[in-house]
């Protein structure tokens, strides 16, 4: 029997391959320093998850609205207006199974077959595939750590064609931390205002940034493009609370009820004392994001210091997410008991080989001769495990 065949055509994430191994060299004991996580470190706040158990306990444990609960429909939309500036209607908003739940019913919902979806590069793995899964081509638009890992205008309008139908934007980025400010995103959109296509803004960083950076939405700087714009956020890396899935769509109301009849065709509802939980984490108090915040940035100073102090390696300092994107480009080519190392995949198979570190290849990003260290761990954890890439790096010839 065949499997279809745009299977074969998508690849299994990077990022979770990589926790998942580290996870089964620390169930047989070995002594494994994990830098892939893609999730905070921390416990979802307390009274967030006091607010499900009372769902739970008031039996709140059947089906939703497909599209979710108008009372955390609600709270996104004050949010969206009290933070973003942004003005919406219920009927404007779809919660999802996370935020990359939303993005995939964006996908299917918007795209036909030789559409293209323009993605900046270094992306986040899954915007490409779910181009190719919805039949559409993606078209990268490489850009370079000397100009902070951002699109210019002029890059965008090149890539531009009467194909394209989705323009993806992710800010803060992962895998690099990198974010547009104001200016910058007005330019983009002054390229793209007049332009019959989508626009999907991944905000799902948006609390986690540094240095008193200002985060904008490009939704909310021009009035031009709102119609075409769908903002895509949620509770995952806020509230540390990854494993709720719960995101939320943004945006035109006749593409959120395409979303939202996708959805209603596949997953339904979202969880839906999960849906309760991150109506506490929007409305209730927000101190444990400002801690977390704070202990980010500590830890993505010491590794900047660290990572910038290895041999060969430059590594830009982001303005926000909790990974850095270190280029290790220089030692590629050098071995290992006589064997070269040819690219980023075969440096990270090295590195937890040998000093028993994970982290992902830039590779699977779109930029060869990276990695993403994610510093979502203990400061413990980074200490140790950057003397062991400092010590890898000493054992290659």
């Amino acid at each position: 029997m065949k499997l279809a065949r745009r299977v074969s055509r998508v690849k299994p994430s990077p990022t979770l391959a990589v926790s998942a191994k580290a996870k089964a060299m620390k169930a047989k004991g070995i002594d494994v320093i994990g830098f892939g996580a893609g999730e905070p470190d921390f416990d979802t706040p307390e009274h967030i998850k006091q607010a499900a158990v009372n769902a739970l306990q008031q039996g709140f444990t059947k089906y939703t609205p497909a599209s979710g609960i108008d009372e955390l429909k609600d709270a996104i939309i004050e949010k969206l207006k009290r933070e973003n500036n942004l003005k919406y209607e219920r009927k404007q908003i779809l919660v999802s199974c996370g935020a990359k739940h939303s993005l995939y019913n964006l996908y299917q919902a918007v795209l036909n077959p030789g559409d293209e979806v323009l993605i900046p590069a270094p992306y986040w793995v899954s915007f490409p595939d779910m181009a190719i899964l919805a039949g559409a081509k993606p078209v990268i638009i490489n850009t370079t750590e000397k100009n902070g890992f951002k699109i210019t205008p002029a890059q965008l309008r090149a890539k531009l064609s009467t194909k394209t139908r989705l323009v993806i934007l992710n800010s803060p980025s992962n895998p690099t931390g990198s974010a547009y400010n104001k200016k910058e995103l007005e330019a983009l959109a002054k390229v793209l205002e007049k332009r019959d296509l989508f626009i999907a803004t991944d905000e799902i960083y948006e609390k986690i940034i540094y240095d008193g950076f200002k985060f904008y939405s490009i939704a909310s700087l021009n009035k031009k493009l709102r119609e075409k714009i769908i903002v895509v956020n949620g509770v995952s890396k806020t509230y540390s609370m990854t494993g709720w899935r719960i995101g939320y769509a943004a945006g035109p109301a006749d593409v959120i009820a395409a979303m939202s009849n996708i959805q209603s065709q596949s997953t339904s509802n979202p969880t839906s004392f999960a849906q309760k939980g991150a109506l506490e984490a929007m409305t209730g108090p927000q101190k444990n994001v400002e801690r977390m915040v704070a202990e980010f940035k500590r830890r993505r100073d010491y590794v900047i210091k660290t990572m910038r102090a290895m041999p060969s390696v430059t590594c830009y300092k982001p303005q926000g997410a909790f990974y850095v994107f270190p280029d290790f480009s220089a030692h590629l080519g050098r071995r290992f008991r006589g064997k070269a190392i040819k690219n980023s995949v075969e440096f990270c198979q090295f590195l937890l080989n040998e000093v028993k570190v994970a982290a992902v290849p830039g590779s699977a990003f779109g930029a060869e001769g990276y990695l993403r260290i994610s510093y979502a761990t203990s400061m413990k954890n980074l200490k140790e495990g950057l003397r062991r890439i400092t010590h890898a790096l000493s054992i290659l010839d």
